[in-house]
């Protein structure tokens, strides 16, 4: 059986292929413009790992259009969570707003609370208003 070539932070393979694997973001760009990169890597506490394989970017800074572009490799996604990989809470509520998976409840709690909030601020403008 031939087994590709790893890079040298993995060792010799035999632990990378039975470890732990989670989808996760990794963030790039700059100070006050993030960019995402959505990933495969080892389940670890150590952030600064080989990653083995990108599934997606998201851009979570609207653009002039005021969308939140985002991409992914629904296929890739599929293979990995076929093979047992976890999801990280940020990547299954992305994943759920995009309809791949159910809907995360943390998504329904941040609507919630966005709809509370706008009703605040409507009371306060009315109140300010009428005063």
């Amino acid at each position: 059986m031939y087994i590709p070539p790893l890079s040298p932070a993995s060792g010799t393979g035999r632990y990378w292929r039975s470890s732990a694997k989670i989808i996760r973001f990794v963030r790039y760009g700059c100070t006050n413009r993030p960019f995402f990169h959505i990933v495969v890597m080892e389940r670890r506490k150590n952030q600064h790992q080989p990653v083995i394989e990108q599934v997606g970017t998201f851009d979570p800074m609207p653009n002039v259009h005021n969308e939140r572009l985002v991409s992914f490799n629904f296929e890739r996604i599929r293979y990995w969570l076929g093979k047992g990989a976890h999801i990280s809470t940020p990547a299954a509520e992305l994943l759920g707003i995009a309809g791949f998976l159910p809907i995360h409840p943390h998504t329904y709690m941040t609507a919630w609370r966005n709809r509370q909030q706008a009703s605040e601020g409507k009371a306060a403008e009315t109140e300010a208003a009428a005063n």
